[in-house]
């Protein structure tokens, strides 16, 4: 087993057995990002990914293997199963990061036994109060929008979100590029006095920081770009993740059902395909692989459920560079100033 301390690479757990493709499209996704510039190891049944993996060639030395007799399903209660399935390949994976042993963990599997083995197992940064779940989501600047929480924390205090804000920042700047990102919170109205005791407390907090805080966000200025970081809690957050994602997949329906209704329409389609080819892309999911986890002591990003091999490439091309940039140590610098 690789040591993550001696290795010159960034070192990625992966739960093969996690989510509805797997283990095939998990494994080729592994082996189509395996290169000398990082180690993967995949976490699951060993003869299942060994007569998998001897289907494709890939940089020697680049994959490993880590045994998990046990597998939790989608049907498992979260806190029973990280308990009673010790062996399974999300906890095996999840205790790889906490021993040291790999800098980051991607599972495609069961979303409430990865963020409650992740937060139990991996642990919290110190002074981090509730790590959160982020969702990049695509907006007008042809970039992202990170929206913080999506789901991991129901109920929040307004220091949380001062917190997520402070944590999304980072992770913009230095994961995606954007310099002093601009932070929102996501409200009823952009007036000040908007919004109920906590988020009028958040506001008050996020404006005497040293973020870039431009104010309250109304949610269907989201995909605007009026700001590069959102916060609110993982109730609404959740809400406006899943409704994205079911509306941009409707959307794209609908013009497909609309272009296809008369000749003409076929013609036109036919010239403007290369646009709707990006269009499609823009929106899609596996561009970015996942959604990290933030706040913990190393990287865990959770995979969609219906994950392919292109989306599991990207979320190792995620955590790759989150790596890379050193961002734990960039969070903890900054929580503990």
């Amino acid at each position: 087993m690789v040591n993550l301390e001696t290795s010159k690479v960034p070192v990625i757990a992966i739960d093969a057995m996690g989510g509805d493709n797997a283990p095939v499209e998990i494994i080729k996704g592994a082996v189509s990002s395996a290169s000398s510039d990082v180690k993967l190891i995949l976490v699951g049944d060993e003869d299942i990914i060994t007569s998998e993996l001897q289907k494709y060639k890939y940089p020697e030395g680049s994959i490993e293997i880590f045994n998990a007799t046990q597998v939790i399903t989608g049907e498992d209660v979260p806190t029973v199963a990280i308990k009673q399935k010790k062996d399974s390949s999300m906890v095996v994976g999840l205790n790889m990061i906490k021993e040291g042993k790999a800098g980051a963990f991607i599972s495609a599997g069961n979303t409430g036994a990865l963020l409650t083995g992740a937060t139990f197992i991996a642990g919290r940064i110190k002074g981090i109060e509730r790590p959160a779940l982020a969702g990049l989501l695509p907006n007008d600047n042809k970039t992202h929008t990170l929206l913080m929480d999506c789901g991991a924390n129901i109920d929040c205090k307004p220091n949380y979100l001062l917190q997520f804000a402070e944590i999304g920042s980072i992770y913009m700047e230095n994961v995606i590029g954007i310099k002093n990102p601009r932070v929102g919170l996501l409200n009823v109205g952009t007036e000040e006095e908007k919004g109920n005791t906590v988020v009028k407390e958040a506001h008050g907090l996020l404006k005497n920081s040293s973020l870039n805080f431009v104010g309250n966000v109304e949610a269907s200025m989201i995909s605007t770009g009026i700001a590069d970081v959102i916060v609110c809690d993982g109730f609404v957050g959740n809400i406006v993740l899943k409704h994205t994602e079911g509306l941009a997949k409707s959307i794209m329906k609908m013009v497909k059902e609309e272009l296809m209704s008369s000749s003409v329409s076929k013609f036109g389609a036919l010239l403007a395909k290369g646009a709707f080819r990006k269009l499609k892309k823009r929106f899609d999911y596996r561009e970015v692989g996942g959604a990290p986890f933030l706040g913990l002591n190393a990287l865990v990003v959770k995979a969609h459920g219906s994950s392919d091999a292109k989306a599991i490439s990207g979320a190792i091309n995620q955590c790759n560079i989150f790596i890379k940039n050193d961002i734990v140590n960039k969070i903890k610098d900054r929580i503990n100033i």
